[in-house]
């Protein structure tokens, strides 16, 4: 596997990883180990499978970085879930990379989503329940920094509309500060023993828990009736009010819109891969459709 701007160096013989790993686990016969790249939009990861222990190692100087990604945050905002159950377990890190327990489970169907609305509003709640990691969310400084990095070309007045509003309207006073995942999507809910865990971690951060569902909702597609259950599910298990949830939520919903359209524009520059310019004209679409 070739990571964008490097040499394509296996994983079993990188000097930094193998240094990570002798670092927390002296006796490992890191020879004897089975290194497999694994897929995912970020790239860069790859599960060590060794004589007594599974591992994930994150590459932490992939170039270029999306905005928002710090290897170093989510390894703290890890340690401090450590106790969540709602988490990896994070074993150590270095300048280039970060090591993880390997989270054992399956790996939830997009098509399953629907029957694990309710046991995923307790598994968000849960990790809502724990303390501010100390690391606050902003968005419109991200969004700010998705224009600056795109091309120039690509820089529409649509865009430039959308991104004047929000910043004149300012952010939705939060409900409820509380640690916030942000990627939360089937392709990173695991099935541990019918207990969902929550994988890649790279946008965590504090913010307002409607944030989050309103990702969840926006990220997944869900219809209104599958919003509703989540929404009912959630909210009594934080006891809030739904309707008060409901409405906080879709203030967000502009936000993320843009959010989401901003990191496929970034990604299809960096990869050409079509079909993240397919999502992103999407979501142009969409935006157009909010500034209208």
């Amino acid at each position: 596997m070739k990571l964008s701007g490097q040499a394509a160096v296996p994983f079993s013989t990188d000097p930094a990883l193998g240094r990570l790993i002798r670092q927390h686990f002296p006796a490992a016969d890191i020879a004897a180990g089975c290194f497999t790249a694994q897929s995912g939009l970020s790239g860069g990861s790859v599960r060590i499978a060794l004589p007594d222990v599974t591992l994930l190692a994150r590459r932490a100087d992939v170039t270029p970085l999306m905005p928002g990604v710090c290897r170093r945050r989510e390894y703290r905002i890890l340690r401090k879930l450590a106790a969540s159950g709602v988490a990896p377990q994070a074993i150590g890190r270095n300048p280039h990379w970060l090591l993880l327990g390997w989270q054992a489970g399956q790996v939830l169907h997009p098509d399953a989503l629907n029957d694990w609305l309710e046991p995923l509003a307790a598994t968000v709640a849960r990790l809502h329940q724990q303390p501010p990691c100390g690391y606050r969310l902003t968005l419109l400084p991200l969004l700010q920094c998705y224009w600056q990095r795109s091309q120039p070309a690509r820089r529409t007045l649509t865009w430039l509309r959308a991104l004047r509003r929000l910043a004149r309207q300012g952010e939705p006073r939060p409900l409820r500060l509380a640690p916030l995942h942000m990627d939360i999507h089937s392709g990173n809910l695991i099935n541990a023993g019918g207990r969902l865990r929550l994988i890649d971690w790279e946008y965590a951060s504090d913010g307002d828990v409607a944030l989050e569902l309103a990702a969840i909702i926006s990220g997944n597609g869900l219809d209104i009736g599958q919003q509703q259950r989540l929404i009912t599910a959630y909210a009594g298990q934080q006891q809030l009010l739904p309707d008060a949830l409901s409405q906080q939520i879709h203030r967000w919903l502009p936000w993320l819109t843009l959010l989401a359209s901003c990191w496929y524009e970034l990604r299809w520059q960096q990869s050409g891969e079509t079909n993240f310019l397919a999502l992103a004209e999407q979501g142009w679409r969409q935006v157009k459709h909010n500034v209208a």
